[in-house]
């Protein structure tokens, strides 16, 4: 079993590097760079499984949003092949540190294809690997992102929208409650079965939350008859804006408005300055990857979601 240990400075940001593969070795550079500067990581939070000559040939990365001291996922997760052992214990050894830190559980999504900054190639052994150690898949994925145009939809004359500014944050909890109520995403749903309705819409809302936005942002689309039609939270992540969460109250389903309430957040952001805008669902929402290929975004990557309790 290799040695386990943090990242020595001049091991950062590089971490695992792969010869012959410089496009992969630059984006993860990068993007590791990229979360130090922001503070999603911190240099403690990096560790390395050495290989024989010294230099990392494993690794894992704790994440969270910028400002929390509490990691939320694991990214960077990178095991030598035909080591199955050393990959469980990288896991372990982080699952550890973040239980110290405060963590109640932990993430890693698996994207496929396999592209930048992370490169999960080969995502059946990937899977494997964090299966082994106690992770188990909680949601099948769609990501879709949007090169914004110049031109985009106009808003959806059927709903006026009013915002969190104006609102206050209590309309948005009884809406998320009742989106909660059906909804096709398996997490959300085990969410609600875990803590309850009104626990889960706060726990929706606080994590959406954590992203940055600003109130005006946040909306309700009402219908014609004054009832709460649409939600739409868009935010921006540490490396891109987003189409937080949207969703359509029940009764109001079938009429188009999910296609609405993504044009209405992809619309915000663009008015401060997004360019590239992504969102995700789950795979078994259809109605909700309709809505955003309606509203013109691509579906670029399937991601299975993977959480260990802790």
């Amino acid at each position: 079993m290799p040695l386990l240990r943090t990242a020595r400075p001049d091991e950062l940001p590089a971490l695992v590097e792969h010869p012959g593969d410089p496009e992969r070795n630059a984006a993860t550079r990068a993007y590791l760079a990229g979360l130090l500067d922001a503070g999603c990581t911190r240099p403690d939070w990096c560790l390395v499984a050495e290989g024989p000559d010294g230099r990392p040939a494993g690794s894992v990365v704790l994440w969270t949003l910028p400002g929390q001291e509490v990691p939320l996922a694991v990214v960077l997760f990178e095991a030598p092949e035909g080591e199955p052992e050393t990959g469980t214990a990288l896991l372990d050894a982080a699952a550890g540190l973040a239980r110290g830190l405060g963590a109640a559980d932990l993430e890693h999504v698996v994207d496929s294809p396999a592209q930048a900054p992370q490169f999960q190639r080969d995502p059946g052994r990937r899977g494997d690997l964090l299966r082994a150690a106690g992770f188990a898949p909680v949601r099948d994925g769609r990501r879709f992102r949007l090169a914004v145009p110049a031109e985009l939809p106009a808003d959806d004359p059927r709903l006026t929208f009013r915002s969190l500014a104006e609102l206050g944050p209590g309309p948005f909890l009884a809406v998320l409650e009742e989106l909660l109520a059906d909804t096709a995403d398996a997490r959300l749903a085990a969410d609600v079965a875990e803590h309850g309705l009104a626990a889960a819409a706060r726990r929706l809302f606080d994590d959406t939350a954590g992203l940055r936005h600003e109130p005006g942002w946040w909306e309700i689309g009402y219908a014609p008859d004054g009832t709460p039609a649409v939600l739409s939270l868009p935010a921006e992540n540490p490396s891109v804006p987003v189409i937080g969460f949207v969703g359509v109250a029940p009764a109001h389903r079938g009429r188009g408005y999910a296609t609405a309430a993504v044009v209405r957040g992809t619309r915000v952001l663009a008015a401060h300055g997004a360019t590239e805008i992504r969102g995700d669902c789950d795979a078994a929402n259809g109605a909700m990857a309709r809505a955003f290929r309606a509203a013109g975004y691509e579906n670029f990557a399937d991601r299975l979601e993977f959480v260990r309790d802790l």
